[in-house]
């Protein structure tokens, strides 16, 4: 009779002990690291009314992240005090991406102004301070104008955290692209 008294609660004991097992925390460092995921082949966006109405090639990357304190994106409106803070440490806001177009043979960094200074929403927003991983997608456009040539490009992307840490610089895969003719 003793015997069938202690197996459930055994039982009950060896899955609460697998289940803990299972929701270990992980010990990233505090601070991020990205890898390269993917770049999507362009997609053109045809022409039309409203907003957009330039016919455009839209692209997406794609990153992996791994944070160990969770401090990742800010609250969108950033605040001016956070704004400043970036600013002022780097000119530049929590996600930095850098675009190289080839030409003869060789890559030259284009300044596009809608990349100057980026951010991305709190990732752990409401939730309590932690590691965090997963992934992030940043939709790049390309106008055509009247007049435009095809550019292989490549992007050089990095992250900080709301304490400025900042992380690796990756690099992406080549894809090619429509940019106006001057």
């Amino acid at each position: 009779m003793r015997r069938q008294l202690i197996q459930p609660y055994l039982f009950v004991f060896g899955i609460a002990l697998t289940l803990s097992a299972c929701f270990n925390e992980p010990n990233y460092s505090d601070t991020p690291e990205i890898e390269f995921k993917e770049v999507s082949p362009p997609y053109t966006i045809e022409a039309g009314t409203g907003i957009g109405k330039q016919k455009r090639d839209s692209v997406i990357i794609t990153i992996g992240f791994k944070d160990g304190d969770g401090n990742l994106g800010n609250d969108v409106p950033v605040p001016k005090a956070d704004s400043a803070r970036y600013v002022s440490n780097g000119n530049w806001g929590n996600y930095k991406i850098r675009t190289f177009r080839l030409v003869n043979k060789k890559y030259e960094e284009v300044n596009l102004q809608e990349n100057r200074i980026l951010y991305f929403p709190d990732l752990t927003k409401g939730k309590p301070k932690g590691a965090i991983e997963g992934t992030l997608e940043f939709r790049q456009i390309y106008y055509y104008g009247n007049r435009f040539r095809r550019y292989p490009v490549k992007y050089q992307i990095q992250i900080r955290d709301r304490a400025l840490n900042q992380s690796n610089v990756i690099e992406t895969d080549t894809v090619t692209v429509a940019f106006p003719e001057n």
